[in-house]
């Protein structure tokens, strides 16, 4: 079958991005905003089934990367299918995704953000905003669990924040690469199963990761709406940071993380698949 055009799969890349901020993002802002959803597991149970479904979705016309750590890992280690010269392209398209999701959420729930800050006399943009901004970009630690005090920043130092998103998006690349290996017998790609599986790594690491740093586990997933709201008044909250540094952790850390994780697969486990999928596309 004929492969999309770059640009075909840029558009791909767009409405994927686009609907894993909206129902990723706006679960988040459900549950700060309103207390909806109650439990972190609720919130990680709607990111896994949108991504799950999202991937089927647009997987089958651009790979649904949907994520700037998942087109570099891609590219450094199954470059023979995915080019460096399409890794700009895509993270492009999904920072417009990502962009247009966060201003369509922005409409929906800025009235409830206005009513939430002023219920718990918060301040736009200054300190301890972070709080009402944390449905948009991540922080650390979770300002809905440690507070966004000195006592709250002593409990998840930098160091700490970067690990954090660095291990989640290793495990998020590592899983991704064994569940879309074509030499892992095991692998559910005949049944067209592993975009639910993927949707579900991401629920079980956002159940570990989240209370402390938020899990963001993807550059366009945080700085994305990070930008919307950035000029929807956070400012300084939101770009650089209340410790000026998350708007850099967010993007480098998962960077880090996922090459970590696709070379762990690649040459730790890789090397030993021994069973070859003709169905697949194996030769």
């Amino acid at each position: 079958m004929r492969q999309p055009s770059l640009f075909g799969q840029m558009q791909g890349e767009l409405v994927g991005s686009f609907l894993l901020v909206f129902f990723g993002t706006g679960s988040v802002a459900v549950a700060v905003l309103t207390g909806a959803h109650q439990g972190l597991w609720q919130v990680a149970t709607v990111w896994g089934f949108a991504i799950g479904l999202t991937i089927y979705a647009v997987g089958a016309v651009s790979g649904a990367h949907l994520n700037p750590a998942v087109s570099v890992a891609m590219a450094v280690f199954r470059g023979q299918d995915f080019p460096w010269r399409k890794v700009g392209p895509y993270v492009a398209a999904q920072m417009v995704g990502g962009v247009l999701a966060s201003l369509v959420l922005l409409g929906m729930f800025g009235a409830t953000c206005r009513h939430f800050e002023a219920e718990h006399q918060l301040v736009r943009g200054q300190p301890g905003s972070q709080l009402s901004a944390m449905w948009f970009g991540e922080y650390f630690p979770n300002p809905a669990v440690y507070g966004t005090d000195a006592t709250a920043f002593s409990q998840v130092s930098v160091v700490g924040g970067f690990l954090g998103e660095m291990i989640g998006t290793a495990l998020l690349l590592f899983f991704i690469m064994a569940l879309t290996d074509k030499c892992n017998k095991l692998a559910p790609l005949e049944t067209n199963f592993h975009p639910f599986l993927i949707g579900f790594v991401v629920a079980c690491i956002i159940g570990i990761v989240a209370p402390l740093t938020q899990a963001g586990l993807n550059p366009m997933r945080d700085f994305a709406p990070r930008l919307v709201s950035y000029f929807a008044g956070w400012g300084a909250i939101a770009i650089p940071g209340p410790r000026g540094c998350e708007w850099w952790v967010y993007l480098v850390a998962p960077l880090f993380g996922g090459l970590l994780g696709a070379f762990i697969y690649q040459t730790l486990v890789l090397p030993h698949q021994t069973g070859e999928r003709i169905a697949a596309g194996g030769d």
